[in-house]
């Protein structure tokens, strides 16, 4: 019987203890017997930050794709199915390539200690070696110093804002966390730096001081602001004025100045950065739902989902509701036991008009709806729970047919509601 990546991931999950144990020794250990495929990728684009890598990278792949290049991608988590971490110069991993390097990975790692995040990152970075393409984009797991993406010179860093979560294995402080994100700094290598809080920025800028690495930062080299319905962005190749990005929300704009601004450092044309605003795709960030079994549930309503899940997250999903035509908005959310929660909620309840708690389906670490609901209520949100996405649905559905309804809390909600929604 031929061997599926699903069996051979799952295979990858028991190969370690724990899920997340930062280190770089088994990464190296793993490349070497690979004959190092991380010295044969085409340029690397390297990315790090708390909240905008993946909408950065999606606006920076769609400028590169935009100048005729052909882009390899590196995301995680995934959504709906793996494949989506590994894009190979533009198209998804086909399941035959995905299920070839992963069992070769496996093999060669011998059954020695390694977590599933090493591992296949590993596997995405032996298929980037063996694939043609222009430009390699590697988006950062957690942290930067002793994420497994971490073992590339890239041709340009990007740091995008940074912001307390993860404090478990990042640090407490801002400036400790931001040390972590800055170890992906390398000596002579530019980094493209979004807007930061001062604590973490000293903490970049002396990071690249040391290292001689050129700062290419937000509020220094270049500048980006909406005006008049339009993106303006300005750096010293002079200005430029731009539709605003696809991705819908004020942080966007501040995204898409970082992927700007390192579109610019590879000798981007205006066609290009027009690109990157025009045709990024980024699933689960303010994704407006048109078809499937959810949308024949409320054939009336208006259905987004999004996949943000922390303090910095609520704010900038706030500012999107603010924004929108005005009609009742009903949040569907389910969070991780992990997340500041109340964090999350407190910029959100000035614009909905209630939340219905659930529990993530298959999720060991999800907050139970009735935790989820009394923190709710204790930001002034008027909540309930309910059984499913579906049942929440339905019944938000019954008492206003046109409602705005959306699906917020967790990736791995999102991810749930793609795969069943598809």
């Amino acid at each position: 019987m031929t061997q599926t990546s699903d069996a051979i991931l799952a295979r990858m999950m028991a190969l370690h203890p724990k899920i997340i144990d930062l280190t770089l020794d088994r990464v190296w250990r793993l490349l070497a017997a690979l004959d190092n495929p991380q010295d044969k990728l085409p340029p690397v684009i390297h990315l790090a930050g708390t909240n905008g890598k993946g909408s950065t990278q999606a606006m920076i792949r769609a400028g590169l794709e935009g100048m005729g290049k052909s882009v390899h991608a590196y995301t995680s988590p995934h959504l709906a199915r793996f494949h989506e971490r590994i894009r190979l110069a533009g198209e998804l991993i086909s399941e035959p390539h995905l299920t070839e390097v992963l069992d070769e990975c496996y093999a060669r790692n011998g059954g020695e200690n390694i977590t599933y995040f090493e591992i296949t990152t590993v596997a995405g970075l032996l298929a980037f070696s063996r694939t043609p393409a222009d430009y390699t984009l590697l988006e950062v797991g957690l942290g930067g110093r002793l994420d497994a993406t971490n073992v590339i010179t890239p041709e340009v860093s990007v740091i995008t804002p940074i912001s307390i979560d993860h404090e478990q294995f990042l640090g407490n402080t801002l400036a400790k966390i931001a040390a972590e994100k800055a170890g992906i700094i390398k000596r002579g290598v530019p980094v493209v730096v979004g807007p930061q809080p001062e604590e973490a920025m000293e903490v970049i800028e002396a990071t690249a001081a040391r290292l001689g690495a050129p700062l290419i930062a937000h509020g220094q080299h270049w500048h980006v602001y909406e005006e008049r319905g339009r993106l303006v962005f300005q750096d010293e190749n002079g200005l430029l004025d731009l539709p605003l990005p696809a991705l819908l929300g004020a942080h966007q704009i501040q995204n898409a100045g970082a992927a700007l601004a390192a579109l610019r450092h590879l000798g981007a044309d205006e066609a290009a950065c027009e690109a990157a605003m025009l045709n990024a795709e980024w699933p689960a960030r303010m994704q407006k739902l048109k078809t499937g079994p959810l949308i024949e549930a409320a054939p009336e309503a208006e259905l987004w989902l999004d996949g943000g899940h922390n303090a910095a997250a609520g704010v900038a999903l706030a500012d999107v509701l603010a924004k929108l035509p005005e009609r009742p908005t009903h949040l569907i959310c389910g969070m991780l036991n992990t997340k500041d929660v109340s964090g999350y909620m407190a910029p959100l309840a000035p614009h909905v008009a209630s939340l219905t708690a659930i529990s993530i389906p298959d999720e060991i670490n999800t907050l139970s709806a009735e935790e989820t609901e009394a923190a709710a209520k204790s930001v002034g949100i008027e909540a309930g729970t309910a059984d499913s996405t579906l049942a929440a649905l339905k019944a938000i559905a019954a008492k206003d047919p046109q409602a705005r309804v959306l699906i917020c809390g967790s990736l791995y909600l999102a991810g749930h509601i793609l795969r069943e929604n598809g």
